[in-house]
């Protein structure tokens, strides 16, 4: 089967992003919801967090942890001087911890090479440890007021539909979906940020995967999709991510009953917190070669240290 076609060549017409940006824009003045990151006092580093912790992640899990990070380590430079275990233990159960050592990981770069201040550019963004493009885009954009695209899977959602036509985007970013991306954003500069966090809270709100809630839209006049009457997505089919018995959960019983136990924790402990066995060691084998358990004494585990 092969992949939808990339959205339309064809320039889309100035008055017609004219009115996206304006409607967008107007609707999220009065529908935004108040994240705490997206307040205008929150620093470059407090913006960097949120976006390491909302990756694949809930708004509502993300913001208590995220206002305990800050309370303990507000700056780059306090979250270096942690330890692997403790950044560990205070990600909780936002899942994939992995990334609270790549955040520890990128504060130090920070400190060793920005003088403990988060970068700028996408460029430099992309050197840090575990970021991505849409992390350095939103960083940048989010935390310094640069006009770059920030293309999300929201982003990519309703430019999909409204300019394409498409029920969904393509399973992974394409090349026209970046130029798509580049040509609907506004050309004034504040315009272009407000733009950015705008289009992504409509597809997180109201232009959803699974519900889209067309009568609520502000640009349902405008949507190519919505005009064509909804068709079905025709791409590949989307299967959604098992979760039962998975090496991703025992993984995370694993790490989680390390994470509660106030030190090491024996092979019969672990066994307790996952019974398969050949899985249960597979398991651990993977978390130590990613850094998120270390192997002790004999027979015992515990967090980096």
């Amino acid at each position: 089967m092969t992949d939808r076609p990339p959205p339309p060549r064809r320039p889309v017409p100035e008055a017609t992003l004219d009115r996206l940006h304006r409607q967008v824009l107007d609707w999220y003045a009065a529908h935004a919801r108040p994240l705490p990151w997206r307040d205008p006092a929150t620093t470059p580093w407090g913006v960097f967090v949120s976006e390491v912790m909302a990756q694949q992640t809930p708004v509502a899990r993300v913001e208590p942890v995220w206002r305990e990070w800050l309370t303990r380590w507000p700056t780059p430079a306090a979250l270096a001087d942690a330890t692997p275990g403790d950044a560990v233990r205070a990600w909780g159960r936002l899942g994939y911890p992995r990334r609270a050592l790549r955040l520890r990981e990128a504060a130090l770069t920070m400190v060793e090479q920005h003088g403990g201040a988060v970068p700028s550019t996408v460029e430099q963004l992309l050197a840090l440890p575990g970021v991505g493009p849409y992390t350095a885009a939103a960083v940048s954009s989010f935390a310094h007021g640069l006009p770059v695209p920030v293309v999300d899977t929201n982003v990519r959602r309703v430019l999909a539909r409204a300019l394409g036509g498409s029920a969904l985007a393509a399973p992974s970013l394409t090349a026209a979906e970046t130029r798509l991306a580049a040509t609907a954003l506004p050309a004034d500069a504040s315009d272009a940020l407000a733009w950015n966090v705008a289009a992504m809270e409509l597809g997180a709100l109201v232009c959803t995967a699974r519900s889209p809630s067309c009568e609520r839209c502000p640009i349902a006049d405008l949507c190519a999709w919505y005009a064509a009457g909804r068709p079905a997505d025709d791409g590949p089919s989307r299967r959604g991510q098992a979760w039962a018995g998975t090496d991703r959960q025992a993984r995370g019983a694993l790490v989680q009953a390390l994470r509660a136990a106030p030190g090491p924790l024996s092979g019969a402990s672990l066994r307790e917190a996952w019974p398969p066995e050949d899985q249960r060691l597979r398991c651990l084998d993977s978390l130590v070669a990613d850094g998120l358990v270390e192997p002790l004494s004999e027979g015992f585990f515990g967090l980096p240290r």
